[in-house]
């Protein structure tokens, strides 16, 4: 590792958290402590680490307990379980929870630094490993230790090895490509190709050869036969982004293909066999959309056996410094004009208050501009209210949303988001009085703040 590897000793017995850490910072390894459970999932959640020591006998939560937890939120962590009361079952019971190695209290000073020595090298294969197959996909890691994100990432888990078909649904900007390629990579068709198809940005009378093909002459322009994207996604996975903007008569003709495995090529008469599991996303209430008819309900349930909602980032303020650190973390590894940068603890907090509308996307821009335009190292509170709270405030001008965004629907949501803001401010956020000024009924208002979380 090209920096000090940073280990995490967890035992509630000071004493032996001093040994250990003598031990180790002799050795120049960064040493962090904990004194139970719950302090060692915090720092575990804030800090970088890289190996973790853990007692398997403490007050309150124990070690297994603890390693459990661990292992649900990054499987890639190494954890050496220690114990003053060892036993081989425990030492499997240990193991079997995917725990690295056991070690017996006091710990034998040789056997302890093999250990850590290995531990650490095994994580360093594995970081390496999944650094190269996530380049190679085009992929990043789901980043958030909020329970939801949490929740999704088991959820992930459970069904990747799976050929379930998924519909994730959340806001613009919430990641929903990154769960699906996460979902794909994890799969056992992660050898085969991950092919994603943005209904929205095709226009509808074009959509049909785009997902299944055409034969040459099938139409004015179609000069030579074209594999559309369910056949380049045959034995992996295929990715239709917005569902929701898909047009009736595409609709149908992915229902057909999905209900059969198969497809024919536009203008062909040939019958061919596909073998693709279908990630579907939106940004919309499909069930809204049954109900005024804009999308059929038999395509809904085959696209939603498995479920994931993804929250908007204002739901999960918990994450928002985490994510920030490393979206700045990565723009120091990408160029060296941004190394260096760090956030101030106030900054992250101004960060954490504000409502990101368009969310991950949003953030990440939002940092790019500071570590771009901040004047020192440090980048600070004022910073943050200068360079991002002045253009995400009531006062942003609808040329800058356009800027921002990247389809109408995600422009009129920004903008009717800010008028409502402007208007309640106006009128000292009495709704009936902004209600009666703009003409629309205060239920209507009261509908549009939970819609948008605007709150006084």
């Amino acid at each position: 590792m090209s920096r000090q590897p940073h280990i995490l000793i967890t035992d509630d017995e000071k004493s032996i958290r001093n040994i250990l850490r003598d031990i180790l910072e002799f050795e120049k390894y960064s040493v962090l402590e904990a004194e139970n459970g719950e302090e060692a999932l915090s720092l575990i959640g804030n800090e970088q680490i890289d190996l973790v020591i853990l007692d398997i006998k403490m007050k309150g939560m124990d070690g297994i307990e603890v390693l459990e937890r661990i292992k649900e939120r990054i499987p890639e962590l190494p954890v050496i379980m220690i114990s003053g009361h060892g036993t081989i079952q425990i030492a499997v019971d240990a193991a079997k929870k995917g725990a690295f190695d056991f070690v017996e209290k006091p710990p034998d000073l040789n056997r302890l630094l093999i250990t850590v020595r290995n531990a650490l090298q095994s994580s360093e294969l594995i970081r390496e490993n999944r650094q190269m197959r996530a380049e190679l996909h085009g992929a990043k890691d789901i980043i958030g230790n909020s329970p939801v994100m949490d929740r999704i990432r088991k959820t992930i888990g459970k069904i990747a090895a799976s050929s379930s078909r998924v519909l994730i649904t959340g806001e613009n900007g919430t990641g929903k490509e990154l769960v699906a390629r996460s979902i794909h990579n994890l799969s056992k068709r992660s050898s085969k190709k991950f092919v994603d198809v943005n209904c929205a940005a095709i226009p509808s009378e074009l959509l049909e050869s785009e997902l299944f093909g055409h034969e040459k002459g099938a139409f004015t322009g179609a000069s030579e036969r074209r594999i559309g994207k369910f056949e380049q996604a045959d034995g992996g996975t295929l990715f239709l982004d917005e569902i929701g903007d898909m047009s009736q008569d595409a609709q149908a003709k992915v229902l057909r293909a999905l209900q059969e495995n198969q497809i024919v090529r536009v203008g062909g008469s040939e019958t061919i066999d596909v073998d693709v599991r279908i990630i579907s996303a939106t940004n919309k209430n499909l069930q809204e959309e049954i109900e005024n008819g804009r999308f059929r309900e038999d395509l809904y349930h085959r696209l939603s056996v498995i479920p994931i909602q993804i929250p908007p980032l204002r739901k999960r303020k918990e994450d928002i410094p985490l994510l920030a650190k490393t979206f700045l973390a990565r723009l120091g590894k990408e160029d060296i004009v941004f190394s260096g940068k760090e956030f101030s603890d106030e900054a992250l907090e101004v960060m954490k208050g504000l409502s990101w509308t368009g969310n991950i996307r949003e953030l990440q821009n939002a940092v790019e501009r500071l570590a771009l335009l901040s004047p020192e190292d440090t980048i600070t509170a004022q910073d943050v209210e200068s360079l991002v709270v002045g253009r995400t405030s009531s006062k942003k001008v609808l040329g800058e949303i356009i800027d921002d965004t990247e389809s109408f629907q995600e422009y009129k949501e920004h903008a009717e988001r800010l008028f409502l803001i402007k208007k309640l401010e106006k009128y000292d956020w009495n709704v009936s009085a902004t209600a009666e000024a703009i003409d629309i009924q205060r239920s209507h208002i009261y509908n549009k703040m939970k819609k948008y979380d605007i709150e006084r």
